[in-house]
């Protein structure tokens, strides 16, 4: 079959795009920046990317129409507290007038569970909303609902990841006492994967979950249980739901908007209603501390395909990142530092810089790195818990810490990052090797763009800093690993 994969580039799509192809099926990929959707070597005879932005109008004269079945795995819920549900909607629109158009015989949706239609969240009334508009559409639609998926990179998962990992002790909102059934990532794509072109399942939704029906709190104790952790935890009544947005986004990686989202999802029950689907497909279901196992079996052995870091939800509302890849050439502060390397150090020297950030750190002085993670945080940004997916490989898009990926050239020895943190004006960091009249030489180079007196006034409060912070950086990364 060839199919029509919405959000390729996001959690869902990453994996089950590695499903469709393996299971023999022809894959267009919907994305907004091919440049920072990378597609596997053995896929590529397998793969088209389609470049569309599914908040305009689809230009029905360039978009393949061609194609067999389709899956719509998009979503705004970082995007903003309160106008998210407008744009899935009009994105939802704007795709099913494209999907009439086309050939498609199916759409398979991935949604949420919706057990109190008369009290959800605005994020899960949205999700319904949008379910409700692809039903309006000539192709039929079946819509798989779930509650929190499991797996290495996924949003919830990290959120539990984070809560437990930093605090022995938690004192904690009433809402972890609310029920939930949550579902581990490779049940999901089983699921997406059987109803796909079957008639038996057009026009219909199915909640898919584990057998396990459990309260927040026990979610979190029994991931403790899996990681040999002794945990304690008290919910108090007290707390309202800005304080537990509060308390999410200061001591997860998650952004602040998605934290707002998240809790108030959090508040309403989500058990699944019994169908049975797993019985026809042969599915096997894994229990929650199962899923748990095998997401850090995943995460252990640095095999993880996809994470919700890695997507713009974690980011601040820039936009396009196609506009910062071209650095400005006036107007600009910038600090230049280079040193020469033996040619023989060449690659370990790049091992070095593509391992910056996450837990390797930034080779001086990383309390000050953290300290400027805290402040940022405290500004509402995304401060530095976001890490990295990946310890040594990088790739267009990848996060490092409060930076965006943009270049990621490693035989070239050039790499370029954005910086997403708070700040009054645009920021880069770039590394390069360069090579010419029989020397070798590493660069260094941070670039920032001012916006207004702010900006200049913040660049000159923070000079005196430079010096130190990327002159040890680029010693101590040039050093690094060396015997």
């Amino acid at each position: 079959m060839r199919i029509l994969l919405t959000g390729a580039s996001g959690y869902i799509g990453k994996r089950l795009l590695v499903y469709l192809v393996e299971a023999g099926h022809e894959v267009i990929a919907c994305v907004r920046e091919p440049r920072r959707f990378h597609v596997p070597e053995k896929f590529k005879d397998y793969v088209t990317i389609f470049k569309v932005d599914f908040s305009e109008p689809v230009d029905l004269t360039t978009a393949p129409l061609a194609f067999d079945a389709a899956y719509y795995l998009i979503h705004s819920l970082s995007t903003g507290i309160g106008n998210f549900s407008e744009k899935e909607a009009n994105m939802a629109h704007i795709f099913v007038n494209y999907l009439n158009q086309s050939s498609a015989k199916h759409l398979v949706y991935l949604t949420g569970i919706v057990n109190a239609s008369d009290d959800l969240s605005a994020h899960l009334s949205s999700r319904l909303r949008v379910e409700e508009i692809l039903g309006t559409g000539t192709v039929p639609l079946t819509a798989l609902r779930a509650g929190i998926i499991i797996g290495s990179g996924s949003a919830s998962f990290e959120l539990i990841r984070d809560l437990v990992e930093k605090l022995p002790v938690m004192i904690a909102p009433k809402w972890l006492n609310t029920l939930c059934q949550p579902i581990g990532i490779r049940n999901v794509l089983q699921f997406l994967m059987g109803v796909l072109g079957k008639e038996k399942y057009f026009n219909q939704h199915f909640d898919i979950g584990c057998k396990d029906i459990l309260t927040y709190k026990q979610m979190l104790l029994q991931y403790a249980e899996v990681r040999n952790l002794k945990r304690w935890i008290y919910t108090v009544p007290v707390m309202t739901p800005r304080l537990s947005s509060y308390w999410l986004f200061f001591i997860t990686s998650t952004s602040y908007n998605l934290a707002v989202n998240l809790v108030n999802s959090m508040k309403v029950d989500v058990v699944c209603k019994p169908n049975n689907l797993a019985e026809d497909f042969g599915v096997e279901l894994f229990d929650y501390k199962t899923s748990v196992a095998m997401a850090f079996s995943i995460i252990e052995n640095n095999t993880i395909i996809s994470s919700w870091k890695d997507s713009f939800s974690s980011s601040l509302p820039v936009g396009s990142l196609e506009e910062f890849t071209v650095l400005p050439e006036h107007g600009t502060f910038t600090d230049y530092r280079e040193v020469v390397i033996e040619a023989n150090d060449r690659e370990r020297v790049i091992k070095n810089i593509w391992s910056i950030g996450g837990k390797t750190g930034w080779y001086y002085a990383n309390w000050l790195w953290k300290i400027r993670g805290y402040l940022d945080k405290l500004l509402g940004g995304i401060g530095l818990r976001r890490g990295r997916t990946h310890p040594t490989h990088l790739e267009r898009g990848d996060v490092v810490d409060f930076w965006r990926v943009l270049e990621a050239d490693r035989s070239e020895g050039h790499l370029l990052l954005f910086a997403e943190m708070k700040l009054p004006g645009e920021a880069w960091l770039e590394f390069r090797i360069i090579e010419g009249q029989g020397v070798t030489k590493v660069s260094q180079r941070a670039v920032f763009f001012p916006h207004g007196i702010s900006g200049r006034l913040y660049w000159y409060s923070v000079v005196p800093l430079h010096y130190f912070i990327f002159q040890g950086m680029l010693d101590n990364l040039v050093k690094a690993g060396e015997e």
